[in-house]
C-alpha cells in the first residue's frame, strides 16, 4: 500500500505538469472559491484507477468522485490537485494529496508537489520524509517570531466573514508576519517549520487528513479552530463537512487559541 501511495502520487503529478501553464478552463463548484478544471478530473481518474487495480476491496473517497464505500476496513482519501484555483493562474503552488485510512484512523499520508519533484510521506508511528529524508518540527518557534499562513474562502455568511477578520486582525498583532497559498503548501512549510503555523478556516477530509498525518509525525500538532483533536468518520455527509484547522506545534496552537481565536 505505500509503495502504490507514492507511485500513484508521482504519476498523477506528472499528468498535471502536462497541464500546467497551458490556458485552462475552470469550472465553478459550490461557490466561486472553488474550481475543477480538466487536469483535476484527468488527475482523479488516473489516482482512483491505480488504486481501485490493485485494491478492488478497499473504499475510496476522491474530491471529484465521491465516496464509493465497500465496507471495507480501508479508504483511500484523494485530492487530484489541491490549489486548482493557484494552478489554474499558472501559479506552481499545487500538489496532489492522498491518504490511507484504516477504519477511521489516518495509517498513511502523502503529498507531492510535481513543480519542485518534492515528497512528503508519513506512516503512523513511523516519521515523516522529505523525498525519502527523515526530518522534524522546530518546536521552539513562538508566534511573534514566525510566519502564520492564514487561509479563508468565499463566504456570504456575515458572521462567518466578521470571524475571519478578527482572526487576521489579532494574527497581525501576534505573528511576525501573514503568508498563504491556500494549499499543501502552507501545512507542508508547517511540518519544516517554514512557517510557524497554518490556520484554514475551510477544508475537507481530503485537504488536511495526509497533511496532518505528515505535520503530527513530523513532530507537529494539527487541531480543530476550538482546539479538540480533530475526528473523522465516514457517515453520508462527510464530502461536505468543513474542518476548521490550525496546524503548528504545540506551544504556538496554545499561543494561537490564547492570543488569536479567542
Amino acid at each position: 500500500m505505500k509503495e502504490t501511495l507514492i507511485t500513484t502520487l508521482k504519476t498523477a503529478g506528472a499528468e498535471l505538469l502536462k497541464y500546467f501553464g497551458t490556458p485552462v478552463e475552470t469550472t465553478q463548484k459550490e461557490s466561486q472559491s472553488s474550481v475543477v478544471t480538466k487536469a483535476d478530473l484527468k488527475s482523479d481518474a488516473m489516482i482512483v484507477k491505480i488504486i481501485t487495480d490493485k485494491f478492488p476491496r478497499h473504499n475510496i473517497l476522491s474530491e471529484e468522485g465521491g465516496f464509493a464505500n465497500k465496507n471495507s476496513k480501508y479508504t483511500w482519501i484523494i485530492d487530484p490537485l489541491d490549489g486548482t484555483s493557484n494552478f489554474a493562474s499558472a501559479i506552481p503552488w499545487f500538489g496532489v494529496l492522498i491518504a490511507l485510512f484504516e477504519d477511521s484512523v489516518p495509517v498513511m499520508g502523502g503529498a507531492y508537489l510535481p513543480v519542485y519533484d518534492q515528497l512528503f510521506f508519513a506512516e503512523k508511528g513511523k516519521g515523516a520524509l522529505k523525498n525519502g529524508v527523515p526530518f522534524i518540527s522546530d518546536k521552539t518557534r513562538t508566534l511573534k517570531n514566525s510566519l502564520v499562513a492564514f487561509s479563508v474562502d468565499f463566504t456570504d455568511n456575515e458572521s462567518e466573514l466578521e470571524n475571519s477578520i478578527s482572526i487576521y486582525r489579532n494574527l497581525v498583532k501576534s505573528a511576525r508576519n501573514i503568508r498563504s497559498t491556500n494549499c499543501l503548501i502552507d501545512f507542508l512549510n508547517v511540518a519544516e517549520s517554514k512557517f510557524g503555523a497554518c490556520i484554514n478556516l475551510y477544508t475537507r477530509i481530503w485537504d488536511i487528513a495526509p497533511l496532518g498525518l505528515i505535520i503530527s509525525e513530523a513532530g507537529g500538532v494539527i487541531k480543530d479552530i476550538s482546539g479538540s483533536d480533530i475526528l473523522y468518520s465516514f457517515d453520508d455527509g462527510i464530502s461536505e463537512r468543513n474542518f476548521p484547522v490550525m496546524a503548528g506545534s504545540g506551544s504556538i496552537i496554545d499561543e494561537i487559541k490564547n492570543q488569536v481565536i479567542r
